[in-house]
């Protein structure tokens, strides 16, 4: 079927079809993206086409009636096409469907998530973080929400400086939140100054199911910025949604972390599940995931929520997941 880009089905789609409880879901409005659907059936399959590959984002946002369908469909049109099918960020219940039709399907990372009623930073495990809070707000930092618009041209110098401290690396896409756009209206942005100074912002995503909330997604800081930017603005904007009842903050995906032969299911590749604990211990600069990491347990986070990859063949394909990466504008 052909691809499609009306977002307003897409948002529609990860809204009311929330089984597989992806609380990256909000990403598949990235622009950048394709959607393929099957007439008659209630939902969206989103995928990026790299090299020889249809690099798939999640299962099917899909009515339970619909899921199968979609997923047959969507392989039937990959094949077509001369691509090779690779899933990405898919959830324990997409993994179980996508491994009972023959895919190879490990777990790749994990996300995280605090549930904020209960949340405080009360406690000695908080001490350090609460010190980096401090000294942000002794060196002047005043945090409010603001609008995309209002702050465009402070993103971008922000960014700027930020990709700039790593080398002149690329802003990363699909996998990665974005600003701007149609989609801006739902998320919600907190953004630091210094001295009317723009320092640093933080990105949320709207997270739908059982744990809606919201998604710590895109973040940025100027290199040179006061220790605790990221925390205190994160700290406050907890507060304003512990205030708004909201129930779950979730930090998102992060690869190689998390990885447990718990989470495993019958027909793993052993061979990819060493390569991603390799990746943990050797991998940072493919990506900074032991980084990532220690940033998001500042938070002591409730739940951990493995994160699959599944290749349409009987093993692991390295090309496959090195396709993700493209799809990604990582290398």
């Amino acid at each position: 079927m052909p691809a499609t880009t009306a977002d307003t089905s897409v948002l529609e789609a990860i809204r009311t079809h929330t089984l597989s409880e992806n609380a990256s879901a909000f990403l598949a409005l990235n622009s950048g993206n394709s959607t393929f659907t099957v007439p008659g059936a209630d939902g969206v399959v989103v995928y990026r086409r790299t090299g020889g590959f249809a690099v798939q984002f999640g299962g099917p946002f899909a009515a339970p009636d619909a899921y199968d369908t979609l997923l047959d469909g969507f392989r039937r049109y990959v094949k077509d096409e001369g691509l090779e099918l690779v899933g990405v960020q898919l959830q324990r219940a997409d993994a179980e469907r996508y491994a009972a039709r023959g895919f190879t399907v490990n777990q790749v990372g994990a996300s995280w998530a605090v549930r904020l009623p209960e949340f405080s930073l009360r406690g000695t495990r908080f001490m350090q973080l609460r010190n980096k809070i401090s000294r942000a707000h002794r060196n002047g930092l005043v945090i409010k929400e603001v609008t995309a618009d209002d702050w465009q041209g402070a993103i971008a110098a922000i960014d700027e400086a930020w990709l700039g401290s790593k080398g002149g690396a690329q802003q990363l896409e699909f996998l990665v939140g974005q600003i701007g756009g149609d989609p801006q209206t739902h998320r919600r942005l907190f953004a630091g100054t210094i001295d009317d100074v723009p320092v640093a912002y933080i990105s949320y995503s709207p997270v739908y199911g059982e744990r809606a909330g919201w998604m710590h997604d895109l973040s940025r800081r100027v290199p040179e910025g006061s220790p605790g930017l990221m925390e205190a603005i994160n700290a406050h904007a907890i507060e304003v949604f512990r205030a708004e009842g909201v129930e779950w903050l979730h930090f998102g995906f992060t690869p190689f972390t998390g990885l447990d032969a718990g989470h495993e299911l019958g027909g793993h590749s052993p061979a990819f599940q060493w390569l991603m604990h390799a990746l943990w211990a050797e991998g940072a600069a493919l990506y900074p995931a032991q980084t990532q990491l220690s940033y998001k347990q500042k938070w002591a986070p409730d739940e951990l929520i493995p994160e699959y990859v599944a290749f349409d063949r009987p093993t692991a394909s390295i090309a496959g997941f090195a396709h993700v990466f493209r799809a990604c504008k990582a290398f």
